[in-house]
């Protein structure tokens, strides 16, 4: 095999970026055909088949469930790879062993030995190829109980597809990485549907009714329908979190304390809860319930990095995560003021975001320009915002817009970084820098 070039993390990142990164150039991947990854697991020796996995997909809310169901089953006794997409600060993030990012040597050792089968492999793949085989070997390596696998885009021809799952979830069907023409619901949901397989479970949380059969074609067993298997009773407001009430097929489960915010994430909790079940064949105990939950911690998500005046990050990169986002904040952090640095990628309609994001009532919109080649100016997004009638800066600099941001917010404020997943990482270096070294 070929000597590796790869000796620190700054080679490991050389090699991964040297390669085409669909994420990025929202490219087609491969003409919709999985044939490179297979070839490259191939010479790998299919680390995918030594690993029992949980695949999961949806619009919304599939990595706060990953991150759920791998929480659970780490408090359920088993040793659990995890495996998600995008990253905030960095690629590290996306490799997890009981929800331990992988360490930078290990990082290093990994992405040598890929580059070494990637240099024998048919043809050459992509970048989010890379990472995903990348994680099926380490998780083969370290030998995990199991590995909970984010779909990267759609399912059927994701990357990860080339696994053979044990469990598939769906969370949701809605209109990203789409053009929005045609049936477009039926297309998404047929290419989510494509990670099923047939005489295993599946727990679908898309609830349209006019779906169904698309996920019912695909022949799983047992099908885990919310609201006919499983659902949520009700929420309470809590410190830290929310209390909820969930069913399941394994029964009721009240009083279950869950350490995020919003009626979202109690819909993904429960999810995430019929997933880990259908996984280990049993209910879980309420000790190892509670502790699954307690413990979730999600990038991102509602995430608050600091205080007064109160920076929240959220990585609501459409309009379906932009409802779910203005519906929580007014409700979990009442505040004095609420200023709004929004960056957002394209091909996406920002214009649909903003209409969202209305019902926020934000006082103040910093528009600044993600770091991304697919970014849509921070001038256009100061359009959509004021034809709304919200006051808005522009701040093209991500950085420079956050630092601004905080510079004019009280103490009683709230400065919410939101849109794409680019900017919550320039928000963390403007929180960085304004605390000073």
């Amino acid at each position: 095999m070929i000597e590796s070039t790869v000796h620190d993390l700054r080679s490991a990142l050389r090699f991964l970026d040297g390669h085409v990164n669909l994420e990025a150039a929202a490219g087609r991947i491969h003409g919709l055909s999985l044939e490179v990854m297979r070839g490259l697991v191939r010479v790998m020796g299919e680390p995918q088949v030594d690993v029992r996995t949980v695949h999961v997909t949806g619009t919304n809310g599939k990595g706060s469930v990953s991150a759920m169901i791998s929480g659970l089953l780490v408090s359920a006794g088993l040793r659990v790879g995890g495996y998600s997409s995008p990253h905030v600060d960095t690629v590290r993030e996306r490799l997890t062993i009981d929800g331990e990012l992988i360490t930078e040597e290990a990082f290093v050792d990994l992405v040598a030995d890929l580059e070494r089968y990637a240099g024998v492999a048919p043809e050459q793949p992509s970048y989010f190829e890379l990472l995903t085989a990348a994680a099926l070997l380490w998780f083969s390596n370290e030998a995990v109980d199991a590995a909970v696998v984010e779909v990267g885009l759609l399912g059927r021809y994701d990357a990860t597809n080339v696994i053979d799952s044990d469990v598939s979830v769906v969370t949701n069907i809605g209109r990203d990485h789409t053009d929005g023409t045609g049936d477009w619901r039926r297309d998404v949901a047929s290419e989510k549907a494509g990670i099923i397989r047939a005489g295993r479970p599946l727990v679908l949380g898309e609830t349209s009714i006019g779906l169904r059969e698309i996920f019912v074609a695909e022949a799983a067993d047992p099908l885990l329908e919310r609201g006919v298997d499983f659902g949520v009773r009700s929420t309470e407001r809590a410190v830290g979190g929310q209390m909820i009430e969930l069913w399941t097929p394994a029964g009721e489960h009240s009083e279950v304390f869950l350490g995020m915010h919003g009626d979202h994430q109690a819909d993904n909790a429960v999810v995430a809860l019929t997933a880990a079940e259908a996984f280990l064949g049993a209910p879980l105990g309420e000790d190892v319930m509670a502790e699954g939950f307690a413990v979730v911690e999600i990038p991102g998500r509602l995430e608050v990095v600091s205080a007064e005046p109160l920076v929240v990050l959220d990585g609501a990169h459409n309009p379906e995560a932009v409802r779910a986002l203005a519906a929580s904040v007014p409700e979990v952090f009442p505040s004095a003021r609420r200023i709004v640095v929004m960056g957002c990628l394209g091909p996406r309609e920002p214009a649909e975001v903003f209409d969202e994001m209305s019902a926020m009532a934000p006082d103040l919109i910093v528009a600044c320009t993600a770091p991304s080649l697919r970014a849509v100016p921070a001038a256009d997004l100061a359009a959509l915002a004021r034809s709304r009638r919200m006051d808005v800066e522009v701040v093209p600099d991500p950085v420079d817009a956050v630092r601004l941001a905080v510079s004019v917010a009280d103490e009683a404020d709230l400065v919410l970084v939101t849109g794409s997943f680019y900017v919550l990482s320039a928000a963390r270096e403007a929180l960085d820098s304004l605390d000073g070294p």
